[in-house]
């Protein structure tokens, strides 16, 4: 078979590679279509800030029909790939048929690019940008619901990765309970330990104070993810713009912060899931798709809370915080009329003392992501990301 790889540039292209996956799962059920215009925004320099300090490139490939069959994209985040032993860049968004040496092709195509650049090994499937979306190669039960953002593919696309030389680097466990679940005993009584000292309090963002909720995670965040490989402290004007995107489908009880004599010590982060809705509207908020969006929000029943960010800075980890945030949040929303479900986002098995906390206030695996990595040159050791102590 021959292939044909066209570096996306024109209009005609985008549209093609928007248009793949919905070949590829047309027959899937459980798929949920990426938001087109977040995607896009990715590969746009104005819009995407990682472009200050890397490069990225994208392709689709075309069979002798002129079918197109297969994409992928590569980058180079210039502040994190020469931390690593070996220069590292990522690939993502990639979508292939059940085709091996398509396959093949469009991984060569990536790397061949990033060699270029001076990479010596590819991570991947990940963003151009934070690891929140777009992250990860679904790995098992592919039969729990993906949540916003979160990567969703064939069984097949595992052994594509593993038999072109990709190893796991961290696996990435997503868990989920239900919302009225009690605590464990044991952390039931820590959680009244806090929520009853008056030096501890717990609230709610407002959305006409986000600015200042936007500070006070910037804080927890820069104390609590300190010790996490590759930290890069987060910028005031970086979290301002995360809470501002978020603004248009926060629920305020969804959100919740501690502070302990007045100072930011905790956050939970979670939206609603919209995925329900993005289906309906096949993934396409353009300017009839936000028409349709809003009209589906008033009568569509978001039933799942998509926990997008949880942080304890590191003094108060272990002392009850966790199941105080957890217990606050059981007691509020225990008899709301939607909710029925927590997801809290992907936490790499790099970090076992976070998957003890999260699983010490009621949450169990449900379902798993790998992150690979592949060394250019197979003489190299290979190496698992580090724990995190």
């Amino acid at each position: 078979m021959n292939y044909v790889i066209h570096s996306v540039k024109s209009k005609s292209l985008i549209r093609a590679f928007h248009r793949l996956p919905f070949t590829i799962y047309k027959n899937d059920d459980n798929w949920v279509p990426h938001v087109k215009q977040e995607v896009e925004a990715v590969f746009d320099p104005e819009a995407n800030r990682y472009f200050t300090h890397g490069k990225c490139e994208r392709w689709i490939m075309q069979n002798e029909k002129q079918e197109v069959i297969g994409r992928i994209a590569a980058f180079v985040n210039e502040k994190k790939a020469f931390t690593f032993d070996q220069p590292t860049g990522g690939i993502g968004f990639f979508e292939c048929i059940n085709d091996k040496a398509a396959a093949a092709k469009l991984f060569e195509t990536a790397e061949n690019w990033l060699a270029e650049k001076g990479m010596e090994a590819a991570d991947g499937p990940i963003n151009f940008g934070e690891n929140n979306k777009y992250w990860g190669l679904l790995i098992e039960n592919f039969d729990y619901p993906a949540y916003h953002g979160q990567n969703y593919n064939p069984l097949y696309y595992v052994s594509f990765f593993e038999e072109n030389g990709y190893k796991v680097y961290y696996n990435q466990v997503i868990t989920s309970r239900k919302i009225d679940q009690d605590l464990p005993n044991k952390n039931k009584k820590k959680a009244s330990s806090i929520i009853e000292d008056e030096l501890f309090h717990i609230e709610t963002i407002k959305k006409n104070q986000l600015d200042k909720y936007a500070e006070d995670f910037r804080t927890v965040y820069n104390e609590a993810w300190v010790t996490h490989d590759n930290f890069k402290a987060m910028s005031a004007k970086m979290a301002r713009s995360l809470f501002r995107k978020m603004k248009p489908i926060t629920d305020e009880d969804l959100v919740t912060f501690v502070y302990y004599n007045n100072r930011p010590i905790a956050f939970n982060l979670a939206i609603p899931d919209i995925n329900p809705i993005i289906k309906k509207i096949k993934g396409n908020l353009n300017l009839w798709g936000k028409l349709k969006f809003l009209f589906f929000k008033r009568i569509v029943k978001l039933k799942r809370a998509n926990g997008i960010a949880f942080g304890v800075t590191t003094a108060f980890q272990g002392k009850g915080v966790e199941a105080a945030i957890f217990e606050d949040l059981v007691d509020r929303l225990r008899n709301h009329p939607h909710y029925n479900t927590a997801i809290s986002n992907w936490i790499g098995d790099f970090n076992p003392k976070m998957l003890h906390i999260i699983e010490g206030v009621g949450f169990r695996p449900t379902s798993k992501l790998a992150t690979y990595r592949k060394l250019f040159d197979p003489t190299k050791e290979f190496k698992r990301s580090p724990i995190i102590e």
